[in-house]
């Protein structure tokens, strides 16, 4: 713990994705797309190509697996000693974040097929600003009780230092 007043380095408690489940239909629908490719290349009934058909392969692959796996992979999480930080675009990010000192409240949400996987949704609210939400975490118990923790430290930190300050004001 740092000294009354001096400030405490802000360490990484832990980065993450949403829950890779929902790229299942996308890893699903590149198998299948590979084997009908390789089924049919060079097999296809007349009046169609070869190209037709690693065009049509290509398109799927492209608006199926592609840019779903993009959309997944341009939002992450991060928790820190200090505050919550969600990550979120491809080409222009976009950030918000909470801070652990001002508190909030935790809400989970778990659906039945959350349940089974072991994530849920987590909704951050400090009742000021929009509240923060954090979509399909993994090992989500885990997370909610490293987010708890983290408030009541920096609320214990913050009130020392507010003692130790108030304290240095009245001893002059």
């Amino acid at each position: 713990m740092p000294p009354p007043g001096a400030p405490a380095e802000e360490l990484l408690i832990a980065r993450f994705r949403g829950h890779a489940r929902a790229l299942f239909w996308s890893a699903l629908l590149l198998i299948a797309v590979s084997g009908a490719t390789a089924f049919f290349y060079g097999n296809l009934p007349d009046g169609f190509e070869d190209w037709m058909l690693l065009s049509a392969a290509g398109a799927l692959v492209l608006f199926g697996v592609l840019i779903p796996f993009m959309i997944w992979a341009s939002r992450s999480y991060a928790v820190t000693t200090r505050r919550v930080l969600v990550r979120q675009g491809i080409g222009a990010r976009k950030s918000r974040e909470m801070s652990h000192v001002r508190g909030y409240s935790i809400g989970v949400r778990r659906g039945i097929v959350q349940r089974m996987w072991g994530a849920g949704t987590i909704t951050l609210s400090n009742g000021v600003d929009t509240p923060l939400r954090l979509v399909n975490v993994p090992n989500v118990t885990l997370i909610h009780e490293a987010l708890a923790d983290q408030i009541e430290v920096n609320q214990i930190l913050a009130h020392r230092d507010a003692q130790s300050m108030s304290g240095a004001d009245t001893d002059r």
